[in-house]
């Protein structure tokens, strides 16, 4: 699951250390907008310090001097270098801390949902892959509900394209958190001589995922036919409210009706009844 640099910055931190390039208050507001403006993220001041160390690695690649001459040629640049640029930039600005069967009830949700569907080729939206691990762990719930010849598929998005192209390898080291011996040697194959120490995911369990880069702040939203549940965790409390609202309004608006969406353990969204009814823990169902 994607989300923005959670370490605070202690107020004045930039004035301690010594800095390589020049970072004004106007620079750092400069990108609070453009990151709002791209990603729908929302940048609080406790955040200036992580913005300078991560971009600064843009500054360096680009060859600038300074943020404000990077942030205008940034805003300036041509349409194919510019969106690639662009998309560094945002790269820059996220970061992933994830793990399989993080938040481990809602996938025993997600196993009991499956036994009392009628369908038996749900489709399932991750929309904050990160380097795969949710995605996968949903696919090895349907494989074992399902059985791994269903038509059963899952679309995992995110808007880093860095950690989907980590996810699209599924290669991950043996010791990974959240995986059971059980687990390990059913669905991933174990590396041998150079990959020692490395698993890496079973074709049949990768070919049921669809793996491709999505902005949630996108205007289209060509996703296919409706979902029947969409995993969203941890994502949007960096969005402010009216941003969470757009989102999940158009969320409501690719699920089918009584379609459930997961959420982060520490998002709530009550306060939009017309759209989800709580279902259980950070599980909603959709009006």
């Amino acid at each position: 699951m994607s989300s923005l640099l959670d370490a605070p910055s202690r107020p004045g931190e930039l004035d301690t250390i010594e800095q390589e390039f020049s970072f004004a208050t106007a620079d750092f507001e400069r990108v609070r907008k453009l990151i709002y403006q791209r990603a729908g993220i929302s940048l609080h001041e406790g955040k200036r310090a992580m913005v300078y160390s991560r971009l600064s690695r843009r500054l360096r690649e680009t060859g600038h001097r300074n943020f404000k001459d990077y942030l205008q040629w940034l805003e300036g640049a041509s349409a194919a270098a510019g969106e690639q640029e662009w998309q560094e930039f945002i790269n820059s600005l996220t970061t992933n801390l994830t793990s399989f069967f993080r938040e481990d009830h809602h996938f025993h949700a997600l196993a009991d949902a499956l036994r009392h569907s009628p369908s038996r080729s749900p489709r399932i939206w991750c929309n904050a892959a990160s380097t795969g691990e949710e995605p996968y762990s949903i696919a090895m719930v349907l494989a074992e509900v399902l059985g791994t010849g269903s038509a059963a598929k899952v679309l995992a998005t995110d808007i880093d394209t860095k950690v989907l192209a980590t996810a699209q390898r599924g290669v991950y080291p043996a010791d990974s958190r959240g995986l059971s011996p059980e687990r390990l040697k059913k669905h991933f194959m174990r590396g041998t001589g150079s990959n020692a120490g490395f698993i890496r995911v079973k074709p049949e369990l990768a070919k049921t995922i669809d793996f491709r880069p999505f902005n949630l702040m996108g205007t289209h939203w060509s996703l296919g036919e409706p979902f029947d549940m969409v995993f969203c965790r941890n994502v949007m409390i960096y969005f402010d409210h009216d941003t969470q609202r757009k989102v999940l309004e158009r969320i409501h608006g690719v699920l089918k009706p009584g379609g459930l969406l997961f959420v982060g353990h520490s998002e709530n969204f009550t306060d939009s009844r017309d759209l989800f009814h709580l279902q259980g823990k950070t599980i909603y169902k959709r009006v």
